[in-house]
């Protein structure tokens, strides 16, 4: 034993450095065991078509299938197209959250219509995450403030927040007149204006939807206003009594019970094994867990046509996460799973079909942060014309990519495949 570890300044530094490793192992436990309590395992087996499951969904998701709505897909720039007119004609109420919004010609826009709403006397809110939108410009800011809508950064930089900053409101969410809604991937920054003609103009998909899911939209919406201000919004203006509009059923995935799994996660990975004959998946930022790889090479066993669409890392506004997703590309390769790189733009659609008769859509990306860390919400859709449309603009965007080869994949040279392992062991942060 060193001399200077039996002086009583050593035996001091010993203790304390024995305290310290205590401390660590008692904190990794914690996490682990937090964790833990929140990874549903994939071990479901049903002989029934999706489409007879949707209760069983729900109801795993902490919520409940709603009958009698209406869907509307909204691709590329004609999204806000639509969106800008909507809001012109909000009489009552008008909700806007999103993750990101910055400076540009699209958020000019925006500010306007919704100053233009408030102005006129009808109540505007918008929730904003105060990270994702930090770029989004005084003058928006001025404006919005000087006609009176109600503003409100979700988990500012502040004492009180210091321990929920990397909690990120993820959700991209419009609710206007509690009647109508939208849900999708669009965010307020100029490159999502256009029609994904080139790599500065984005690719995604939104939905606008009305009937009596929208009520379950408007609650989402609350559940953080509610924590950020306090405020609790009530009446036919925000919450009128909904009637049929058509005859869709839709079911909404947003909840986050404490230390258990997340809806979304549940969602997105009990799909996984259902699938009977056709599994595909468009998604940004694509880092399933282990598990969730495993089920998707056990629905090839079974016949599932799966497939993947991603961004390339060229193409991605995020090529870290495109390198740490590689890292598990080629054990899906192996497993049968087709992947398809979309190499013209950014492709930020999260959408999933099965078999042609369910669908999702929604702001949550196929990774941890998503399932376990942001808030998200994505609508499980019951309804086979939808599915088969998701499924169509799949096809229709395979034009612009290129299938990954297994044999190739593997040659691909060691600085791509040591960026991969080194990117990847971040993948829960990502």
């Amino acid at each position: 034993m060193p001399d200077w570890m039996s002086s009583p300044g050593g035996v001091l530094l010993v203790a304390l450095a024995a305290v310290l490793l205590v401390v660590v192992v008692v904190l990794a436990l914690v996490i682990w065991s937090v964790k833990r309590h929140g990874d549903p395992k994939l071990s479901v087996v049903s002989r029934e078509p999706i489409d007879r499951l949707v209760t069983s969904l729900s109801g795993l998701t902490h919520g409940t299938c709603l009958s009698g709505n209406t869907v509307e897909v909204l691709e590329n720039g004609h999204f806000f197209d639509v969106l800008l007119e909507a809001i012109a004609k909000a009489e009552r109420s008008v909700h806007f959250e999103t993750f990101l919004w910055k400076e540009g010609q699209l958020g000019a826009k925006l500010a306007a219509a919704l100053a233009e709403r408030a102005r006129a006397g009808i109540v505007v809110r918008v929730l904003l995450d105060a990270n994702g939108c930090k770029a989004m410009g005084e003058a928006a800011c001025t404006e919005l403030a000087a006609a009176g809508c109600k503003v409100v950064r979700y988990h500012d930089k502040r004492l009180r927040n210091i321990g929920v900053l990397n909690r990120r409101d993820h959700r991209k969410i419009v609710v206007l007149d509690g009647r109508t809604a939208f849900v999708g991937g669009h965010c307020i920054v100029d490159s999502w204006l256009g029609d994904a003609q080139d790599s500065e103009h984005f690719r995604d998909i939104s939905v606008r939807v009305s009937g009596p899911v929208v009520t379950t939209v408007q609650s989402a919406f609350s559940e953080n206003w509610v924590d950020e201000t306090g405020e609790m919004f009530l009446g036919d203006d925000v919450f009128p009594v909904l009637k049929p509009t058509g005859n869709v059923a839709v079911h909404v995935a947003r909840v986050k019970p404490e230390r258990a799994a997340p809806a979304v996660k549940i969602l997105h990975h009990l799909v996984l094994c259902l699938a009977r004959e056709r599994l595909w998946i468009q998604n940004p930022y694509f880092l399933p867990e282990l598990e969730a790889i495993e089920a998707m090479k056990a629905a090839v066993k079974r016949g599932v046509d799966v497939r993947v669409m991603v961004p390339s890392a060229e193409a991605s506004d995020m090529p870290i996460v495109q390198h740490a997703a590689h890292h598990n590309f080629e054990r899906l390769l192996e497993g049968g799973v087709r992947i398809f790189e979309y190499r013209k733009t950014l492709l930020h659609q999260k959408v999933m079909t099965i078999d042609g008769l369910w669908c999702a859509i929604g702001s949550s990306n196929f990774d941890d942060r998503s399932f376990e860390i942001n808030d998200e919400i994505t609508l499980g859709i019951n309804d086979a014309a939808l599915a088969r449309e998701f499924e169509a603009i799949f096809e229709r965007d395979m034009a612009q990519c290129v299938e990954l080869e297994l044999g190739s994949w593997k040659q691909r040279g060691a600085w791509h495949k040591l960026k991969d392992r080194a990117l990847y062991l971040f993948n829960e942060q990502l």
